[in-house]
C-alpha cells in the first residue's frame, strides 16, 4: 500500500536561524525523549542540519517513494526515514546524495543504513544512519507512507517538526516548543563559554560547578 501526503509547513525561518545556534548536546542538558539513539551517527562528521522533518515510512526493499519524495523535498527540509527495522537494505547512496544536493535539502537521518560513503562525503549533504551495507534497496511500487507520523530510532516524528542534527546526535522537536528550547540552549551555551574562560583563568572545576561546596555540605551534615 501507498499512502503519499501533503507536504508539510516549513519552519519559520527566523526559528531555522535560531536552531542553527543550538548544539544537541546542550540540549541533552535538560530534555530527554526527543534524541535518536547513538547507533543513529553521522556519515560526515562536523556537519549540521536544521530543518523540517519530511518523513517516509519505507519498510523492507520499496524506495520507489522515496524516489517520488526527492521530487517534492525543498531547501531547508530534512527528510526522516523509518525503515521498519531493516539493517541490511540500504534506501541512500550515491546518486540519491547527488539529487539531495541538487535540491538544496538540510540533511537525511535514516534508521537504518546508506552506501557509497565516499558519494555522500563528497555530496556534503549530511547524514545520519545506522551504518554502511552494499545491499541496496529497489524500485517496487507496492508500499511506502510520505509525510505521515514515523518512529524513527525509537522516537515519534510527524511531518513539519523541527530537526537538529549533528555529530553528538539527533534531536526532534515539534514547532511549539523549538522556541523555549533555543533559547535555554542558547543560554546555557552563553554561560559555558564563561565557565571556559574562569577555567582559563585558573578556577577549578568543583569551584566553578557548584559541586565543591555541594559535596562539602553533604560531607558536614
Amino acid at each position: 500500500m501507498i499512502i503519499v501526503n501533503d507536504m508539510p509547513n516549513q519552519i519559520d525561518e527566523s526559528l531555522v536561524q535560531l536552531l542553527a545556534k543550538v548544539e544537541t548536546a546542550t540540549v541533552g542538558h535538560f530534555l530527554t525523549g526527543v534524541f535518536m539513539p547513538p547507533d543513529i551517527r553521522p556519515v560526515i562528521i562536523e556537519k549540521t542540519a536544521v530543518g523540517t522533518a519530511v518523513t517516509l515510512s519505507l519498510p523492507g526493499m520499496d524506495s520507489t517513494l522515496l524516489h517520488y519524495a526527492m521530487g517534492l523535498v525543498r531547501p531547508g527540509d530534512v527528510i526522516l526515514i523509518d525503515r521498519g527495522k531493516d539493517s541490511v537494505n540500504a534506501c541512500w547512496g550515491g546518486f540519491m546524495a547527488a539529487a539531495a544536493q541538487k535540491a538544496k535539502i538540510a540533511g537525511v537521518v535514516i534508521d537504518g543504513t546508506a552506501t557509497d560513503p565516499a558519494e555522500l562525503r563528497r555530496s556534503e549533504v549530511p547524514v545520519w544512519c545506522k551504518g554502511i551495507s552494499p545491499v541496496t534497496t529497489r524500485i517496487g511500487g507496492d508500499t511506502g507512507m510520505l509525510n505521515v507520523p514515523i518512529d524513527c530510532g525509537g522516537i515519534t516524528v510527524n511531518p513539519g517538526d523541527a530537526v537538529i542534527a549533528d555529530e553528538s546526535g539527533v534531536l526532534v522537536l515539534p514547532p511549539d516548543r523549538v522556541q523555549d528550547a533555543a533559547n535555554k540552549a542558547i543560554e546555557m551555551q552563553e554561560e559555558e563559554v564563561k565557565d571556559l574562560e574562569l577555567l582559563r583563568q585558573g578556577r577549578s572545576v568543583p569551584d566553578i560547578t557548584g559541586a565543591g561546596e555541594m559535596i562539602q555540605a553533604l560531607i558536614q551534615s
